[in-house]
């Protein structure tokens, strides 16, 4: 069935300036443009331990329907510090979507609405963690 996540698709208005607020956050470039020279439609970055692909779009090619009322999925990032990733993304221009909340040992969740009125998720997750280290050995 899922296998992890592969991608996660932001749309943006005015993606050049998503590209900028992302790389900063993030604090590397988009490794991937189209078109390669001017405006882009589509930026990509790679992120995290297994370089899971976040990928900004051009609002006109969003799916018909998505709108701009917030859909019902959010996507969870693993972060190592939340309240110090909460705190960032909060200076860069994020507004609080959910504060941080224990969902149990081990897991808390936060979002936020990013400038470009994408939610990100972030989490502690203690099983995500144990997955990991499993790997790495």
């Amino acid at each position: 069935m899922l296998r992890g996540l592969t991608a996660i698709s932001f749309y943006a208005k005015d993606v050049a300036a998503a590209r900028d607020w992302y790389a900063e956050f993030l604090g590397m470039d988009a490794y991937f443009q189209r078109p390669e020279q001017g405006d882009p439609a589509y930026v990509e970055f790679r992120v995290g331990d297994y370089q899971h692909e976040l990928g900004i779009i051009d609002a006109r090619y969003a799916p018909p329907g998505l709108g701009d009322e917030d859909g019902g999925a959010i996507a969870y990032w693993a972060v190592d510090d939340l309240e110090r990733t909460w705190d960032r993304l909060l200076e860069m221009g994020a507004v609080p979507f959910e504060k941080p909340t224990e969902r149990g040992p081990g897991f808390v969740t936060a979002s936020v609405r990013d400038p470009f009125g994408n939610i990100l998720g972030i989490m502690t997750n203690q099983h995500y963690m144990d997955v990991l280290a499993g790997r790495k050995g």
